[in-house]
């Protein structure tokens, strides 16, 4: 396998070795691959026999081998990676240098062949940080071709987003990808992953160690493999776990396929601590997130799932709807305080949980940029409130026959909550003001089911403020204060 034997003819399986980031003399196979390394045939070898828990990786997931021992820090929104590869390609980058086994390709008259050394690994050696600048030295410079017509100017916020994107090429192609997808898609809101995350859902840390044999396949069509599991859970994961509360994302295939790659990456074995290497190190003994920590990233790793990829709320078969917290209309009446609170504190028995008080939940500093974020997805800004926190006063009995008549049908009977939000919930109650409560049942949400109660409509009249008032004050009477 090593390189100096490339002269030796024979079987493939004496052939070289594909180039990697590791001496595969060195590391062997299983400690890649997975697979039985003392077996004595290849069925053996490769796990594809009943009852051997551990299995060799499947060919087009091999990458994913690259979890045993790495955890690859600070990966960025995908939405971001995206458009760092969009500028990255745009700038014809790929006419002097190989990324991932693309460009650098030989063009007419022999030039533009690698002019430039292959970048596929560039995030896991470094770059010079001030490779812009010494490129357009290299333009001036030049009289070749490539160099004046392959390299143009690019903005600084471009800049910003290829730096980005090159950090993300650490050898493993998709792998950070399909990390990022993770993140995006909100799964960390429901499953911890290396002690971070939610607790709604089973930790994922070990989940691409988890011993087939082990696994329900009775609804599974197809290889009886964790990565057939896999995938069939994610297009249905009720149909394949009974009673799962995880909703149907409704999913891409290729989705699929990267979340199932990076499901497969979460393996791990007790090598001992002096042969980490330092990314594992530093987010297992450090602490350093595995995502990035702008406002929109963390948005998508803890929120998204929920309340949706743009705060628009989220509605999924047989479970309550998730609110929409980028509605204008909420975030006119919320304060950052109010949010800030919110995401702290949780809404005790629902699935919102707390996310301060939650192991693995987030950083002051974090909920500071996620509420930044959240109030810009509305773009609107809280529009104050000059009065005290509590002052409605009015009829509670009155208040509980209208909360009857036009609430319980969506909030619940006892506010626990049916087709709108729990409204009896002690961390609500103490949140909202009634200012709050009073002016979302006189104008109502746009764009959701909740009704302006104080325009009426063709179906019903409009109530008062003195009727509303008493509905506040039935509201209130769920804190159990006076």
């Amino acid at each position: 396998m090593a390189p100096g034997e490339s002269g030796i003819e024979g079987e493939r399986l004496f052939g070289r070795h594909v180039d990697v980031v590791h001496d595969p003399a060195s590391f062997g196979c299983t400690a890649c691959h997975g697979g039985q390394g003392r077996a004595t045939d290849t069925a053996d070898a490769h796990g594809a026999v009943p009852h051997w828990p551990e299995p060799m990786l499947p060919k087009n997931y091999l990458f994913a081998g690259c979890g045993i021992c790495h955890t690859h820090l600070s990966v960025p929104s995908l939405a971001r990676l995206q458009i760092g590869r969009a500028y990255f390609e745009q700038a014809d980058c790929l006419a002097c240098h190989k990324l991932d086994g693309r460009g650098g390709t030989l063009r007419p008259g022999g030039a533009g062949g690698q002019e430039g050394p292959d970048l596929s690994r560039v995030g896991a050696y470094g770059f010079n940080a001030n490779w812009y600048e010494h490129h357009l030295e290299q333009k001036k410079k030049a009289a070749s071709r490539p160099w004046t017509y392959a390299f143009g100017e690019l903005s600084e916020p471009q800049r910003r987003e290829i730096d980005e994107y090159l950090r993300s090429r650490v050898g493993a192609p998709g792998l950070v990808e399909a990390k990022a997808l993770f993140h995006t898609l909100g799964c960390r809101g429901c499953h911890k992953v290396r002690g971070v995350g939610g607790d709604d859902g089973p930790d994922l840390t070990a989940v691409g160690n988890r011993d087939p044999g082990q696994l329900n396949f009775a609804r599974v069509e197809g290889e009886r493999t964790l990565a057939n599991w896999l995938k069939q859970h994610f297009r249905a994961p009720a149909s394949v776990v009974h009673g799962s509360a995880m909703p149907e994302l409704g999913l891409t295939e290729q989705q699929i396929d990267q979340l199932t790659f990076y499901m497969l990456s979460l393996r791990r074995r007790n090598y001992p601590q002096a042969l980490w290497p330092k990314d594992r190190i530093r987010a297992e003994r450090f602490g350093t997130r595995e995502f990035a920590t702008d406002g929109a990233t963390l948005y998508g790793t803890y929120c998204a799932a929920c309340h949706g990829p743009k705060g628009e709320g989220m509605r999924y078969p047989g479970l309550p709807s998730f609110p929409s917290i980028g509605n204008p209309d909420f975030l006119r009446l919320a304060s950052d305080d109010f949010l800030r609170e919110q995401i702290k504190r949780g809404r005790p028995g629902r699935r919102m949980p707390a996310w301060a008080e939650q192991e693995g939940g987030l950083q002051a500093d974090e909920i500071g940029r996620l509420v930044a974020y959240v109030r810009n997805l509305g773009a609107v800004a809280y529009e104050g409130d000059p009065k005290p926190r509590r002052w409605v006063k009015g009829n509670v009995a009155d208040g509980k026959r209208l909360y009857i008549e036009a609430c319980g049908i969506c909030h619940g009977e006892r506010g626990e909550g049916r087709e709108g939000p729990a409204l009896n919930n002690r961390v609500f109650l103490d949140l909202a003001t009634d200012t709050y409560l009073f002016k979302t049942i006189q104008d109502g949400r746009t764009g959701t089911s909740m009704a302006a109660f104080g325009a009426g409509s063709s179906v019903r009249r409009a109530m008062t403020d003195a009727e509303i008032s008493s509905l506040v004050a039935f509201i209130r009477t769920w804190e159990g204060k006076k």
